[in-house]
C-alpha cells in the first residue's frame, strides 16, 4: 500500500515563492502581512520538510538554490490553479464591475461615445476598464475580458469577434497651413505623414497596396499611440493612417475626412477573449451582447453614404 502523502504546509509555499520573487525575506513578509521572524520559521519549515536547503542566504542578496527552484515551480504551478480554481468557483457579486482591457486609443476614440448606451441598457451593471498603449494587450491580471488586436487573424481560442482591420488615410477638411487635402499619391511629398506607431508600418503596408511609391522621402510625424496621431491630423498637421474603425465617430463628424484612396483589408481582427472569471460573471452575457451590437451599428453606419466618402 502507498504510503499516505505528507504535503507541506499551503502558506508555506506561499511564503517561498513570495520570497523568491521579491529576493527579499522583509518585502515578502510586508506582502503577505507577516513578521520576518514567521516567514523565516515558514521557510525552515519547508526546508526540514524537503530535507534540503531551498535558499542561498549572503549579506546582500537571497536566490534559490537548485532544489529551491524545484520547489519553487512545483509551488508557482500548485497556487496559480488554487487561484483559478477559486475564481471559477466563487460567486461573483452583480456589484463587482466586469473589469475589460483594451488598447487605450480603441477606448477613446470608440468606446467612449458609446458607453452611456451600456448604462442605459444595464442600469444594475458596472463596467471597469483598464488601458494599454504598445502594440499588444497583455492578458495577464485579473481582468475578466481582454479586447486583442490579433495582426494574423483568429487563433484557436474561444473568441468574439469584433470587427476586421480597414487602414484608410485621415486628414482635416483644411489642413492647418489652409491647404486642400492631397488628391491623390503624388501629393503627399508635400504633406507629413503622421504614424500611430513608430515603425511607420500602417503606411508603407497602404501605399504598397495604392502602387504607390514607398521609397519616396516623406515627412514624418511620429506617434505611439492612434488617438494622438488621429488629434494630430484633426488639427491639419498632416495625413494619419488609422484603422476605420478608430477614425468613425470623427468622420461621421465631419472632423477629419478620407482624401483618397481605397481602404486596405490587412487581415488583422479585434477580437473579445475571456477569462474564467469574465465566463463565471453574472454580466457576461450583457457585455457581449452590447459589444455585438455597438459593432453591427458602426459598421452599418460605415455603409451609409456621407459628404466625405473615399474617393478614387
Amino acid at each position: 500500500m502507498d504510503k499516505n502523502l505528507r504535503v507541506p504546509s499551503l502558506q508555506a509555499l506561499q511564503a517561498l515563492v513570495r520570497v523568491a520573487d521579491t529576493s527579499n525575506f522583509t518585502e515578502a513578509a510586508r506582502q503577505l502581512h507577516l513578521t520576518q521572524s514567521a516567514i523565516s520559521r515558514q521557510i525552515q519549515q519547508l526546508e526540514e520538510h524537503f530535507q534540503t536547503t531551498l535558499f542561498d542566504r549572503t549579506s546582500r542578496k537571497v536566490a534559490l538554490t537548485a532544489h529551491g527552484h524545484e520547489v519553487y515551480g512545483v509551488a508557482k504551478g500548485m497556487l496559480q490553479t488554487l487561484r483559478t480554481l477559486e475564481e471559477k468557483l466563487a460567486p461573483t457579486p452583480l456589484d463587482r464591475p466586469f473589469r475589460v482591457r483594451m488598447f487605450v486609443s480603441l477606448a477613446v476614440r470608440w468606446l467612449l461615445p458609446r458607453l452611456t448606451s451600456f448604462y442605459a441598457l444595464n442600469p444594475g451593471l458596472t463596467l471597469s476598464i483598464e488601458t494599454v498603449g504598445g502594440d499588444l494587450v497583455d492578458t495577464g491580471g485579473d481582468c475578466d475580458a481582454y479586447v486583442l488586436y490579433l495582426p494574423g487573424g483568429l487563433d484557436e481560442r474561444p473568441l468574439t469577434p469584433l470587427f476586421d482591420e480597414y487602414l484608410i488615410p485621415v486628414c482635416a477638411p483644411v489642413l492647418g497651413d489652409g491647404r486642400a487635402p492631397p488628391r491623390c499619391a503624388a501629393e503627399l511629398v508635400d504633406h507629413a505623414l503622421i504614424h500611430g506607431s513608430t515603425s511607420r508600418y500602417e503606411w508603407t503596408l497602404w501605399l504598397k497596396a495604392q502602387q504607390a511609391p514607398v521609397e519616396h522621402k516623406y515627412q514624418d510625424l511620429l506617434f505611439n499611440l492612434d488617438d494622438l496621431a488621429l488629434d494630430a491630423a484633426a488639427r491639419g498637421m498632416g495625413i494619419a493612417m488609422t484603422d476605420r474603425m478608430l477614425a468613425h465617430d470623427a468622420l461621421v463628424r465631419g472632423d477629419l475626412v478620407v482624401p483618397f484612396g481605397e481602404a486596405l483589408k490587412t487581415g488583422g481582427v479585434y477580437a473579445l477573449w475571456l477569462r474564467d472569471s469574465g465566463v463565471a460573471h453574472p454580466a457576461c452575457q450583457a457585455v457581449l451582447k452590447w459589444f455585438e451590437q455597438q459593432v453591427e451599428q458602426t459598421v452599418l453606419q460605415e455603409q451609409r453614404p456621407r459628404p466625405h466618402q473615399l474617393r478614387s
